[in-house]
C-alpha cells in the first residue's frame, strides 16, 4: 500500500507542493509557514538587535558600536568635507546628542522626570557649500539608515504632487520596510528655501507648494505617527500602511535661501540721514550669513511654528579659492583622484598641471559655481580625452596643462556663444 503523501500541519499544503516539509513529533510545518513564522515572531520582537542599528549604547556594551563623540565626529568628517569648521562642530553636538538622547530613553527609568526633546537642524548656505555632502558622511559615520528628500515635489494635503509623508516612504525603503530601523534614521530635506512663503499680500490662489506644505511638516518634524504607504504616491482609502514614528527622526534641512544677506544687512545695519549709511566695520568684516537668526527667516518667507521645530541653526561660509582648491585634492574621495582612477582603469596615468589646477579654480570662483562647478569644469576639460581613452591600446600617460585647459574652456564658451 502506497504510503500518505503528509501534509503541513498550518495550511495543509502536500509535500509535493512545496520545496521543503519540516518533520516535528505530531505535524509537519512547510518553507512556507516557516517564513511566515519567522516573521511575526521578528516583528513581535521588534527585529533581531544587529539590525534595529550598530549604535545601542554610549558605552559600547551588548555588543554594540561605541558612539563616537562630537570631537571624533568631526576629525571623520574632516577627512571628506573641505573647511566649514563651525559648521562641522555645530552638527557633531547635534547629532552627538540626539543619538545620546534616544540611548538614554531606552535605558531610562520610568520614574525619570526630564525628558529630553529633539533637535532639529536648519543648514544655510550657497549652492555648492557642501550641505548635502555633510548630511551624507554624518549618516555613513553612525551606520543608520539616511534618504535625502526634495521640499519642491511637495504639495499641501488634497493636491496634485507629493505628500510629506512620501519623505517618510524614502526612509522605510532604505531600511527595508522595518518601522524600528527607519525611526533610528537621519532624513535630509533639501531646497527648504524654495517652499517660502510668497508674500504677505492675500491671493485669490492657494499656496499649494508654499505655506501649505510648511504646515503639513510640522507635526512630522515634531514627532507623531505617520500611516505611511510602503510604495509611496498618493493615498488611497482599501492601501495598506505602515505606521512610523518621527519622535526619533532626526530631520536636516538645508537650503541657499538667495537673498537672505540683504535682509540680514537691513537688520544689523545702522540707517542715518543724508547720503552717509555707516556700517559697523566689524559687522561688514565677517560673513553675513553667519549673523543670521530665526527673525531673518521669518522675513524670508518660513513660518514661526516651522522656525520653532528648527532650533539648531548653523551657517555655511561661501567657499573661497583655497577651499576649492583643497576640493580638487584633498579628501579621500577628491575629484582629480576619481579622474585619474578613471583614466587608469584604461592604463593611463592622469596628471594635471598645478597651473590648470589654478585655471579651474579660478573659473568655479568666478562663476560662482561652488564645489559642484568643479566637476562641471573637469568634465568639459577632459571629455574629448575620455572620449578617446578606450580605444587607446597599451600604457600612456596623459598631462593636462594651463594651455590646454583654456583652450578647452575657451571653445566650449565659443560654440554657447555660436549657439
Amino acid at each position: 500500500m502506497k504510503a500518505k503523501d503528509p501534509n503541513c500541519s498550518f495550511c495543509g499544503r502536500k509535500k509535493s507542493e512545496s520545496l521543503m516539509l519540516i518533520s516535528g513529533l505530531d505535524g509537519h510545518i512547510c518553507d512556507h509557514c516557516a517564513e511566515q513564522a519567522n516573521n511575526i515572531v521578528e516583528k513581535e520582537l521588534g527585529g533581531s538587535p544587529e539590525l534595529i542599528t550598530d549604535i545601542n549604547s554610549t558605552t559600547g556594551e551588548k555588543g554594540g558600536k561605541k558612539l563616537p563623540t562630537p570631537i571624533e565626529i568631526k576629525e571623520h568628517l574632516d577627512q571628506y568635507v573641505i573647511g566649514q569648521d563651525q559648521a562641522k562642530r555645530t552638527l557633531s553636538v547635534a547629532v552627538y546628542n540626539h543619538y545620546k538622547r534616544l540611548n538614554s530613553k531606552k535605558n531610562s527609568k520610568k520614574s525619570d522626570d526630564v525628558e529630553i526633546e529633539k533637535s532639529n537642524i536648519l543648514m544655510i548656505g550657497e549652492t555648492g557649500t557642501g550641505k548635502t555632502l555633510l548630511a551624507k558622511t554624518l549618516a555613513k559615520i553612525l551606520d543608520v539608515p539616511f534618504c535625502i528628500a526634495d521640499a519642491t515635489v511637495l504639495t499641501e494635503a488634497g493636491y496634485v504632487g507629493d505628500d510629506v509623508e512620501s519623505i517618510l516612504s524614502r526612509l522605510l525603503q532604505v531600511a527595508n520596510y522595518k518601522p524600528e530601523l527607519a525611526e533610528r534614521g537621519i532624513i535630509y530635506l533639501d531646497e527648504m528655501d524654495k517652499i517660502s512663503r510668497k508674500g504677505d499680500n492675500a491671493s485669490i490662489t492657494r499656496d499649494v507648494s508654499g505655506e501649505g506644505v510648511q504646515q503639513g511638516l510640522l507635526k512630522i518634524l515634531e514627532g507623531t505617527i505617520s500611516n505611511v504607504a510602503p510604495e509611496g504616491g498618493r493615498k488611497h482609502p482599501d492601501q495598506k500602511y505602515i505606521k512610523v514614528d518621527t519622535t526619533n527622526i532626526l530631520f536636516i534641512c538645508g537650503g541657499a535661501f538667495d537673498g537672505i544677506e540683504r535682509i540680514i544687512s537691513r537688520r544689523v545695519q545702522k540707517q542715518e540721514l543724508g547720503f552717509k549709511s555707516s556700517l559697523n566695520r566689524e559687522i561688514q568684516d565677517k560673513k553675513l550669513l553667519s549673523l543670521v537668526s530665526p527673525p531673518d527667516l521669518r522675513a524670508f518667507g518660513l513660518i514661526p511654528e516651522l522656525i520653532g521645530r528648527l532650533p539648531i541653526l548653523t551657517a555655511l561660509e561661501p567657499l573661497d579659492k583655497p577651499a576649492l582648491k583643497s576640493i580638487l585634492s584633498d579628501p579621500k574621495n577628491a575629484l582629480l583622484k576619481q579622474y585619474q582612477h578613471l583614466f587608469s582603469l584604461d592604463n593611463i596615468k592622469l596628471s594635471i598641471a598645478d597651473d590648470a589646477i589654478d585655471f579651474i579654480v579660478d573659473m568655479a570662483f568666478e562663476n560662482k559655481l561652488g564645489a559642484r562647478g568643479l566637476r562641471g569644469i573637469c568634465e568639459l576639460i577632459l571629455q574629448d580625452f575620455m572620449y578617446e581613452a578606450p580605444s587607446l591600446k597599451g600604457k600612456s600617460e596623459l598631462i593636462i596643462t594651463k594651455v590646454i585647459a583654456e583652450e578647452k574652456w575657451n571653445r566650449a564658451d565659443s560654440q554657447k556663444f555660436a549657439s
